[in-house]
């Protein structure tokens, strides 16, 4: 490579064999971005909250031991991509393709524009833009067989389920979080860019909470039927998101520093759900609706009294109670959810609403943690009258990126 050659273009060259195309554009697109070397003009980046209180020039670090989007706290707006590798695709290049887009994502969520980005002013406000990556059983079993897991595979099935092939599976999954909407779908197209010579798009899902200062930090979300929704999670930062998440001696992470990953589009039957009253949905969920507390309590994080009954000698809390059966008796069976909900153009001549949760779990082992929760709420959890999971996948969260090195690093040692 000449000293006149753009280091980003040639290595464009290196893993696409030369794109013309790509590159007539980046020359159109202006020198001073090719490649996404040259820093973007210093007015345009900067570090925390603006004068006006915006949050655009947020950042969120993307090497470290373990991936962002995890224990980051919960963005605004949320891109799942699933991509499934190409047949002739094989290990030296999936190598390459984790190392391309390793790069960009790095360069994204800190403000920094893409290798040949032709839209690089889309770049300069991350709002706190995370990509995280997740690897499903083909690329495992293409580059490291041995390191998989024994649970990463498909879920069982459940009785509840009605799946849709097309919201299932795949051999990559990014997740794109930002407070930005323009912000993930730039990412987003970045990063398929990159994607094109190696996979081809199975399935992408979007989600969103809260837009950013509707409420406090911290405020557990919201999901479609009103309820509060993640109020047991694991607080970030403590003894027990670190058991949970990235796992200990007895529920151990499949790598170090890893976890595993579920998403499940769960549908909400909203039309049904509205036919119910104020009291029959607290009881299926276990919670007052306005602030989230047990039924047995009066603040969000009351521990529940189980054992309490009413008059008549009813439990307070319902058997039945999607709380009751989501909380495990054993402590080793807790989950992180990272949820986001969806709402869709509904079908012609169907019912008002398609609308339903992009619901997504994080925990160091599927097996000895999500599965015996599921296996709970699909015997008897009363919310299985309104929801209906339509999609499922199960991925390897693999550790966070060393700076210079790539995410997936370890499974090519």
């Amino acid at each position: 490579m000449s000293q006149e050659t753009p280091r980003g273009v040639g290595r464009r060259r290196l893993l696409f064999g030369g794109a013309a195309a790509g590159l007539g554009a980046v020359a159109a697109a202006g020198a001073q971005w090719v490649g996404g070397n040259a820093a973007p003009e210093p007015d345009l980046v900067r570090t925390g909250l603006d004068e006006g209180g915006a949050n655009g020039s947020q950042t969120v670090p993307f090497y470290g031991k373990h991936q962002a989007g995890i224990a980051t706290g919960p963005q605004a707006h949320a891109v799942f991509a699933a991509l499934d590798l190409r047949g002739d695709v094989d290990r030296d290049r999936i190598r390459s393709w984790l190392r391309l887009l390793s790069d960009d994502a790095a360069a994204l969520t800190q403000g920094r524009p893409a290798l040949a980005d032709t839209e690089a002013e889309l770049a300069v406000r991350p709002a706190r833009l995370s990509v995280t990556f997740g690897f499903g059983p083909g690329l495992v079993n293409a580059v490291a067989p041995h390191l998989a897991p024994p649970w990463l595979a498909p879920l069982p099935a459940f009785g509840i389920d009605a799946l849709q092939e097309r919201w299932n599976g795949g051999d990559l999954l990014l997740q794109i979080c930002a407070d930005d909407p323009l912000t993930v779908a730039h990412a987003q197209r970045m990063l398929l860019k990159d994607s094109r010579a190696f996979a081809e798009v199975r399935w992408i899902q979007s989600g969103f909470r809260r837009a950013y200062g509707s409420e406090q930090t911290g405020t557990t979300m919201r999901n479609l039927f009103g309820q509060v929704d993640g109020s047991a999670n694991p607080v970030p930062g403590t003894p027990e998101f670190d058991r949970v998440v990235w796992g200990d001696a007895e529920i151990p992470a499949w790598l170090d520093g890893g976890t595993s990953m579920i998403i499940r589009r769960i549908a909400m039957n909203l039309d049904t759900w509205d036919e119910l009253d104020r009291h029959g949905r607290e009881e299926a969920v276990g919670r007052t609706l306005a602030s989230g507390a047990p039924l047995t309590g009066s603040a969000e994080h009351d521990d529940p009294d189980f054992e309490a009954v009413t008059a008549l000698g009813f439990p307070v809390i319902p058997d039945y109670s999607h709380m009751r059966r989501a909380r495990p008796d054993n402590p080793r069976q807790r989950i992180l959810r990272r949820s986001y909900n969806y709402d869709d153009a509904p079908e012609p001549g169907g019912p008002v609403s398609n609308a339903g949760q992009v619901f997504v779990s994080f925990q160091a082992d599927v097996s000895a943690q999500f599965l015996p929760i599921q296996e709970r709420l699909d015997k008897l959890d009363l919310l299985n009258e309104w929801t209906t999971p339509i999609g499922s996948a199960v991925f390897a969260v693999p550790p966070g990126a060393r700076e210079d090195g790539f995410v997936g690093e370890e499974l090519f040692d």
